[in-house]
């Protein structure tokens, strides 16, 4: 069954934060992750302000979105996005097909 990574993200460096957008990508790839949404606009209709940055990323299974969260690349790049952008990450398991 399929499964989403759903984080919100409020920047505060962007130039710092572009080493950390340079190098998760390549941790999604290695585990299957698909990008359905990536900042574009939005706009937070219940529960408090809008984040700048909203990113869906779909995973074949929720074990591969947890181990692509877990693995090194992503936490290497993760450390990119430390201190310069407050981000809240959700895994979510998807339903299966009607």
């Amino acid at each position: 069954m399929k499964a989403y990574w759903i984080a919100h993200v409020n920047v505060t460096d962007p130039d710092q934060y572009s080493q950390y957008t340079q190098r998760a990508p390549v941790a999604f790839a290695l585990y299957g992750g698909r990008i359905l949404a990536r900042g574009g606009r939005s706009e937070a209709l219940e529960g408090g302000p809008t984040p700048q940055r909203n990113v869906v990323i779909e995973f074949d299974s929720y074990e591969k979105a947890l181990a692509c969260y877990h693995s090194e690349q992503y936490q290497e790049a993760k450390g990119h996005r430390e201190g310069v952008a407050r981000a809240q990450i959700i895994i979510v398991e998807g339903v299966a097909p009607v």
